[in-house]
């Protein structure tokens, strides 16, 4: 064995990604979202306004470095952290058991 063939040496660490603040935990973010959404008055503006966050959050993520499928992931996840909001927030003040109780 040569003292250039020692395993210690080939030995590479594996390369992972990690995302230090994933965007559906950004919770003033995921609320403003939420709340701009639940005042659009026609579909047409919830569309077109999804698209813009759409494309605001993409471009961030690209300008990190962040890979494709990764980034894909973290905008799905904000969009359902965006819709519990929404419901969070449509149903806020109402009694489960009704207001008769």
């Amino acid at each position: 064995m040569k003292p250039d063939d020692l395993p210690l040496f080939a030995w590479r660490p594996s390369v992972g990604e990690v995302v230090t603040f994933p965007l559906a935990r950004q919770g003033k973010k995921v609320s403003e979202t939420a709340r701009k959404l639940l005042e659009k008055t026609t579909e047409r503006h919830a569309d077109y306004y999804r698209g813009q966050v759409t494309d605001a959050l993409v471009k961030r993520l690209h300008r990190l470095g962040i890979a494709d499928h990764v980034i894909d992931e973290q905008v799905g996840a904000f969009w359902t952290a965006v819709e519990w909001e929404m419901a969070r927030l449509t149903y806020r003040g109402q009694r489960p058991g009704g207001g008769a109780a």
